[in-house]
């Protein structure tokens, strides 16, 4: 189970975590054969750093160390708030990591949900929907054709097209995952309530195959995490996205999770 099923968060939300430490345990996550790892990201949260709030370090620049202490396993971002990204830096940045990583990498894009966040760096908040969209076709067109809309050359083009995760748990997210998702991903859903927002997205891909991540927390221990990754997998899942809370501990979570799904 653990091989193609299990996929890990790794912890970003301590402003004195040491930088090396997501890569060690994205290293032992790919000896455990989770399949994914994944950093989330803010900018300027308008509270502390913690469950809420994650992303210390820039999750591009981290999962690029990350990449060059791993082989195997998928690198993303759990999920990177687009509209609060310069669209064209983003490309390059999506593109070099992509060639950096040996295409490993996976982008998870969101809208984001906290005004003052878009506030606090002078962005509009009621747009985020519309210009997401458009910048995610932005960088379709500029890895399809390697040009820019005023004939600029871009480079690096990656070897083909870079796997988009959608999360979120909107109707427009699912709608999104449909049109250009590889995956989509839940945030906070309960296996029941996963399992409807799968079949709304099922009705909407028109055949186009999209996988379903159910994202989860770590609970009391590994039996009651597995047993809640199990009904996330009968629910319709294809993977199980774990958060596993903080820095100390991860290490034996991870571990425990892992024996105990498999």
């Amino acid at each position: 189970m653990t091989e193609h099923f299990l996929e890990a968060v790794l912890p970003n939300e301590q402003p004195d975590l040491d930088p090396a430490r997501p890569a060690e345990l994205a290293r032992l996550a790919e000896d455990l054969g989770y399949r994914a790892a994944w950093l989330p990201d803010h900018l300027l949260p308008p509270s502390p750093y913690g469950e809420v709030f994650g992303g210390v370090h820039e999750p591009l620049v981290t999962l690029a160390y990350i990449a060059a202490g791993t082989s195997r396993i998928r690198l993303g971002t759990s999920v990177l708030i687009v509209p609060l990204r310069e669209p064209f830096a983003l490309a390059k940045q999506v593109a070099t990591l992509d060639r950096l990583s040996g295409h490993r990498f996976d982008l998870g894009v969101g809208t984001g949900w906290n005004e003052p966040e878009f506030a606090e760096v002078g962005a509009d908040f009621g747009t985020r929907g519309k210009r997401t969209d458009a910048t995610l076709d932005l960088l379709a067109e500029l890895f399809r054709t390697g040009r820019g809309p005023g004939g600029g050359y871009f480079e690096p083009r990656p070897a083909g097209p870079v796997p988009v995760t959608v999360g979120g748990n909107s109707t427009a997210a699912l709608r999104r995952a449909a049109r250009i998702g590889t995956t989509w991903q839940s945030a906070g859903l309960s296996p029941a309530e996963f399992g409807a927002r799968v079949a709304a997205l099922r009705r909407l891909t028109g055949g186009r195959p999209v996988r379903a991540a159910a994202r989860a927390q770590w609970r009391a221990d590994a039996r009651t995490t597995a047993a809640d990754a199990r009904a996330y997998r009968d629910a319709g899942a294809d993977a199980v996205v774990v958060h596993f809370g903080g820095d100390e501990g991860t290490e034996s979570r991870m571990a425990e999770l892992a024996a105990a799904a498999g």
